[in-house]
């Protein structure tokens, strides 16, 4: 499903990943590390959203030669997310509707099970960090994207919320075949998630852990 070839990220001199082959089958796979190793990078470039050498595929669409393809298949939640403060949740949800063929139906529901619902007109500068992880991961679970990149997804919500993102991964697997990719410095074991690997980044490289 997602290929990595010769892939590397450096920042100014300093190598953070070299990754020469890497591939992930359709499932759900676990990212496990300490702050600093490179998770959220790896993320970030797979994603779309910042440059690396080398070549990303997913599904047979080169991130680099179908970039617009490529980002149509995957969606990304980053730890701590950023909105214009002066934005509403229900214009944020405007403008990735559309692109990513989000019905009005399906945005109910995540806003239902997420507990979003009572904000969608406040702007999200007023919102606490937990409301606006929860924004965040609504927008990442918008239409059916092929892969789905959390980048530490449990953190910032209440145990009521984790099991209820619990739940919306478990019915993505079962409705739409959505694969995910999460990451976290905690223990997989800590989540009921049957996760089908767990990798680490070590020394630059991504490996099974």
């Amino acid at each position: 499903m997602l290929q990595l070839k010769h892939f590397s990220k450096s920042y100014g001199s300093t190598p953070i990943l070299d990754i020469d082959d890497f591939q992930l089958e359709k499932g759900l796979y676990w990212l496990q590390g300490p702050n600093g190793t490179g998770k959220s990078t790896f993320f970030k470039c797979i994603s779309g959203i910042i440059s690396f050498e080398g070549d990303c595929v997913l599904e047979e669409t080169n991130s680099k030669k179908h970039p617009v393809a490529y980002r149509k298949k995957i969606s990304y939640c980053e730890a701590e997310p950023e909105f214009p403060d002066f934005l509403t949740q229900k214009d944020l949800i405007g403008f990735l509707a559309k692109a990513r063929n989000a019905t009005q139906q399906q945005i109910e529901h995540l806003q239902e099970v997420l507990g979003t619902d009572g904000y969608t007109t406040q702007p999200v500068g007023t919102y606490s960090s937990g409301m606006l992880k929860k924004t965040g991961l609504l927008l990442a679970l918008l239409g059916t994207p092929k892969l789905i990149v959390l980048d530490e997804p449990f953190t910032a919500i209440d145990h009521g919320s984790v099991d209820k993102l619990v739940q919306l991964v478990d019915e993505y697997q079962q409705a739409y075949g959505t694969s995910f990719l999460v990451s976290s410095h905690i223990d997989s074991g800590h989540y009921h998630l049957p996760f089908d690997k767990v990798y680490k980044i070590d020394n630059k490289a991504i490996i099974e852990a």
